[in-house]
């Protein structure tokens, strides 16, 4: 686990450090006009797409992070890192993951600390990522610590509020 949760860093680090995406994009076999990325991605690709640009767009533009979950993430600078598994066809995804970067660029926590894996509909990523962090739903939102998980987030929480289930963890 330790040499994946180190291959994982890496990589993170290799994309940012080098502004290079190791993605794939892949026509939506059930929607053939449309497309989504699998791989490892940055919200700047999803962001600036013009597929999915509306949905990211739309969905952060109304989310207003109150300031515990701000502060929350502010202190989580330089400590924690945060793993996150989504689909760019996935309707959950699309509602959650433009909030979550919201919540993460308001409170300053840098682009370093959150790699973003996007998965096909079997939800699958390259690498076979998505297996060994044992993910079978999206989006998933890890939080990570000293290379090791304390938790995480699936979908909309256990609550159905994501955004305080990941104060909770990050708060532990």
């Amino acid at each position: 686990m330790r040499f994946l949760i180190t291959l994982l860093i890496a990589s993170s680090v290799a994309i940012h450090g080098y502004g290079q995406a190791q993605y794939e994009i892949t026509k939506d076999e059930k929607h053939p006009e449309q497309h989504y990325f699998r791989g490892i991605v940055n919200k700047y690709v999803v962001q600036n797409d013009t597929a999915f640009s509306k949905w990211y767009n739309s969905s952060q533009s109304y989310y207003s992070p109150d300031t515990a979950t701000l502060n929350a993430f502010e202190r989580s600078k330089g400590k924690l890192q945060f793993v996150v598994f989504g689909g760019t066809w996935c309707e959950d995804t699309q509602f959650i993951l433009p909030k979550f970067f919201k919540i993460q660029e308001k409170s300053g926590v840098p682009d370093e600390a959150v790699t973003f894996f996007a998965v096909n509909r079997d939800k699958k990523t390259l690498g076979n990522i998505c297996d060994a962090f044992q993910v079978n739903l999206v989006p998933t939102i890890i939080v990570m610590k000293n290379g090791k998980e304390i938790g995480r987030v699936v979908e909309y929480g256990k609550t159905g509020k994501w955004d305080k289930e990941l104060v909770d963890l990050i708060n532990q």
